[in-house]
């Protein structure tokens, strides 16, 4: 290409070419985009024109139409997403648009780029934004000042304009997924199944902006429609009819929402994909009583409080007894063929429990398809949407409550996490990184603050896991207490202090403490018909029908049970009112997730012997002094 040398054409490549490559994006399109970047050039308004159409009723089509039928006919009758206003691009270049020509690559600017959570103050507090979304959306809107009832309807109908990427780098909070509406050219662009155009974001790097690219498929005359396929790559008929329905609504009331437990397969990819080696058979192996453990960790927390006379530290792996690593232990096979004698603190396949789609998965061994008593209602959005959607519509149907919350896989402390009632909302949410949705405790049992009144709150046990076979389980004594700071009510759903309790990670936040032994008093005054000892005995049953589940089966479908292996978890628990058939209120424990590795700060601050108490309930088998209780 003209003026351009090929080692700024490398340099590009070298940026951006995987990303390029994974969207498609054909070689023969970068050196013009490349130039275009550059240069900041916009030059669609030079082959493309934006058009008004007015809508026409039509006849309604046969009831036995086909189901994909309908869904295009309604994508027909209301071509443009969310209003009564029609638009269509259309190519308006006398020359039409060749797809073979390099120039045939175009920049769309992004009219609003953010995270979910900080929407509602963007729409209240940047200037001019509120009345570009509420134009874009068709939505009617002349005030000065910010009107709630109108950043509603924005943040309801932007689920049908949104897109989404997200940095593959960074820390966990810059990995989180960001949302963008693109400028009113792009957000015009109709869908289709025979799409004459496809779109990819693309994030450039050295002005660290993103821009989405867009380039034809086919060769376009003048007048010919610009279109692009919504549920773009999605072959499966049924999936993209769920996917096309924030724009063409439609009922999968006829689908089962059962969610079964998945195949073998299923467990299998997903070791293979961890890239985990199950260890080979070994024997349990027998240490000497008085024998002093040489441990090897990566740990602050355990470097500089585990004090046990019958521990001690060293830097040489080869040399450990011990491997306590923060990190995943890949390469059983290895250690156990190796070093059979070497325990460890996890168990090969443990993820079955602290990823959520997994732990929803090995839970329906104890209750079904439903599920177990003690976890919400959960389904995995990748696998599972039209089950979900089913599930969702005969509850809306049904006039129950149909608040959800959607979750990363595997991300922890509330990141990525969103409270909602909006459907469309929930099946975009599925085009971001991989969620599973859960039903919201509408009903959760709530504590009295003095200074703010009735409030949600958490608990976190920690548990030991000593072995799978025989299975032995143990809680910790202390338990910990995370408070809202917002009195509980099932509105405000982006409002993080009244949904969420995870407080200590947020800045600018109120942590309030409360320690577990001023905790049970105030629970049972605030509550006399309910003893803690009863709901504890209530959650360690949980406790123990979960850790049965994960073990029932053998590895990859189960946790494995390596003898060497033992490991420390984080159990978050809610607990929410339940109805036996007799009509009496109960307390229902919610397990929430399984946490590996968990941050023990808090447990060493307080109770300065919790890793003595934790190596020797794991490693020497001494329980009496150890502040635990025997789950299982």
């Amino acid at each position: 290409m003209e003026g351009e040398s090929p080692e700024e054409y490398k340099a590009f490549v070298a940026l951006h070419g995987a990303a390029l490559g994974a969207s498609g994006v054909p070689p023969l399109y970068w050196g013009r985009l490349r130039h275009k970047l550059e240069n900041e050039v916009f030059d669609a308004g030079e082959f493309f024109g934006i058009m008004q159409v007015e809508e026409v009723e039509e006849e309604e089509e046969e009831e036995d139409d086909d189901d994909d039928e309908e869904i295009e006919d309604e994508l027909k009758k209301k071509p443009n997403p969310g209003n009564e206003l029609c638009y269509k691009v259309i190519i308006t270049n006398e020359n039409g648009l060749q797809a073979a020509n390099p120039n045939s690559i175009f920049l769309i600017d992004h009219a609003w780029t953010y995270r979910v959570e900080h929407a509602r103050q963007q729409l209240l507090h940047v200037p001019g934004l509120l009345h570009r979304m509420a134009n874009l959306m068709g939505i009617d809107f002349h005030g000065e000042v910010a009107d709630e009832g109108v950043i509603e309807q924005v943040l309801q109908e932007m689920w049908k304009y949104n897109q989404t990427y997200q940095l593959s780098q960074g820390t966990a909070e810059e990995k989180v997924p960001v949302w963008y509406i693109m400028d009113e050219f792009g957000s015009r662009i109709q869908h289709s199944d025979e799409p004459t155009f496809a779109t990819a974001p693309l994030f450039y790097i050295p002005q660290q902006i993103a821009y989405t690219v867009l380039w034809p498929l086919r060769d376009l005359e003048t007048g010919e429609e610009v279109t692009r396929d919504y549920a773009y790559g999605e072959t499966d008929r049924l999936i993209r009819k769920c996917m096309l329905l924030p724009w063409a609504p439609t009922e999968v009331l006829d689908v089962n929402y059962s969610t079964p437990e998945p195949s073998e397969d299923h467990y299998q990819a997903i070791l293979n994909k961890n890239k985990e080696k199950l260890p080979v058979a070994i024997n349990p192996p027998v240490y000497d009583k008085n024998k002093i453990f040489k441990v090897y960790t990566d740990l602050p927390q355990i470097l500089n409080h585990l004090k046990h006379p019958r521990f001690e530290f060293t830097e040489d792996e080869g040399e450990a007894d011990i491997l306590y690593n923060f990190s995943h232990f890949k390469d059983y096979r290895k250690l156990s063929e190796e070093r059979p004698h070497v325990m460890l603190n996890q168990f090969p396949c443990e993820n079955l429990l602290t990823v959520k789609d997994c732990l929803a998965s090995i839970s329906r061994r104890v209750g079904g398809t439903e599920g177990p008593k003690w976890l919400p209602r959960t389904f995995n959005l990748h696998t599972e949407l039209p089950q979900f959607i089913s599930y969702f519509q005969q509850r809306e149907r049904r006039g129950e409550d149909n608040h959800w919350i959607c979750k990363p896989w595997n991300l922890a402390r509330s990141l990525d996490t969103h409270i909602t009632n909006n459907l469309n909302n929930i099946i975009r949410h599925r085009e971001s990184s991989p969620k599973v949705v859960s039903k919201y405790i509408e009903s959760p049992v709530l504590f009295h603050r003095e200074d703010v009144g009735m409030v949600k709150f958490d608990i976190r046990y920690v548990v030991l896991l000593r072995s799978v076979k025989p299975l032995k389980l143990y809680a910790y004594d202390v338990f910990w207490l995370r408070f809202s700071n917002r009195a509980f009510s099932l509105d405000d759903l982006d409002d993080y202090e009244k949904h969420f309790t995870v407080m200590n990670y947020a800045s600018g936040v109120t942590l309030k403490q409360v320690h577990y032994d001023e905790f049970i008093p105030l629970f049972e005054k605030q509550y006399p018909e309910y003893s803690w000892k009863t709901v504890q005995a209530e959650i360690f049953k949980a406790f123990a029908e979960l850790f049965q589940a994960a073990s029932a089966k053998p590895a990859p479908l189960g946790i494995c049970d390596y003898p060497s292996s033992r490991a420390v978890y984080a159990i978050d628990l809610m607990l929410k009112w339940d109805t036996t058939g007799d009509g009496k209120r109960t307390i229902q424990p919610q397990i929430l997730e399984v946490n590996f590795n968990p941050d023990c700060d808090r447990a060493c601050k307080y109770h300065p012997t919790f890793f003595n108490d934790v190596f020797s309930t794991l490693f020497l088998d001494e329980t009496n002094n150890g502040h635990v209780t025997c789950v299982v």
